[in-house]
């Protein structure tokens, strides 16, 4: 199924995203993971980059993608990555995906990998405008990233709105927000998208803070605020992980119920970080909001 069918509905769908383990794809902590998330019923999961390669799309990515769709029913969506992409590296990740059916990817730029040469495209805008003139990915169901507060690379919140408005017309057809955690800033985001003539829907990308130095590291490698609230509970509670995560994650589910309620959100994307027990509480809690 192609993603951009779930948001026809008019309801707020729910996916999750996956990483590669690290080293060795071991089968039994795979199926673990997917095991708990299928029982979710997720509209989607999709797939990252394993860490360590060029930054495009690898066997790693396409056999997790492979796994999530053929062996656990889901719809998969594999994460592609163009900034040290050669677009011969591109349509050999492309054609590994579609010889294991999968018809959804995220095309990004990718963060930089030091020690890869440069490869061909600078922007996600690109890799998308290659996909869809090349031929390769004219029959895909292509997403692309979007930044509430901006990219940490860009200089202004309007100059990556440019660069959004270049992905739509590029050739994307959904788009999935970087996290943040204030749900102002995504409200903004969405009326300041829309008026730039941004109207493809929109899955808000939520991720609970699970400690001190998670949040710490996702600050400084995205950018993300943190509003006044969450540097509450991280004060209280900074000598009391246990709490903090209780608290956190109570956080991140205000956050999901409130952007269901809005409609603003066409759907909720959950950073699950290989952990169905965090995406289980967060949907439990979603649930019993609507009762």
């Amino acid at each position: 199924m192609k993603i951009t069918e779930l948001f026809r509905s008019g309801l707020c769908p729910v996916s999750f995203e996956i990483f590669p383990p690290k080293g060795e794809l071991k089968p039994d902590e795979v199926r673990s993971v997917l095991s708990g998330l299928k029982a979710l019923d997720p509209a989607y999961i999709s797939v990252t980059c394993s860490a360590g390669g060029s930054g495009v799309s690898n066997e790693k990515t396409a056999e997790l993608s492979g796994i999530v769709q053929h062996e656990f029913g889901v719809t998969a969506a594999a994460h592609i990555t163009g900034i040290n992409s050669k677009k011969a590296a591109v349509d050999s990740a492309i054609s590994s995906l579609k010889a294991r059916g999968i018809e959804n990817i995220l095309a990004l730029r990718g963060d930089r990998v030091d020690g890869c040469e440069p490869g061909d495209f600078k922007y996600g805008s690109e890799l998308i405008s290659y996909l869809r003139s090349s031929g390769i990915g004219k029959d895909l169901c292509i997403g692309a990233g979007c930044y509430p507060e901006g990219h940490v690379d860009c200089e202004s919140l309007e100059r990556d709105l440019d660069h959004l408005k270049e992905k739509t017309d590029a050739g994307a057809d959904f788009l999935i927000s970087q996290l943040f955690f204030e749900n102002e800033s995504f409200y903004r985001f969405i009326d300041k998208a829309r008026a730039r003539g941004v109207y493809l829907p929109v899955d808000a990308g939520i991720m609970p803070i699970m400690g001190k130095s998670q949040i710490t590291r996702m600050v400084f490698l995205c950018g993300a605020s943190l509003p006044a609230p969450v540097v509450r509970i991280l004060a209280k509670y900074e000598n009391d992980p246990a709490s903090l995560r209780s608290s956190c994650l109570d956080y991140a589910a205000r956050q999901i119920i409130s952007l269901t309620e809005s409609g603003a959100a066409n759907g909720i994307h959950i950073y699950s970080m290989n952990k169905p027990d965090v995406a289980e509480y967060l949907i439990n809690e979603v649930r019993n909001a609507r009762l």
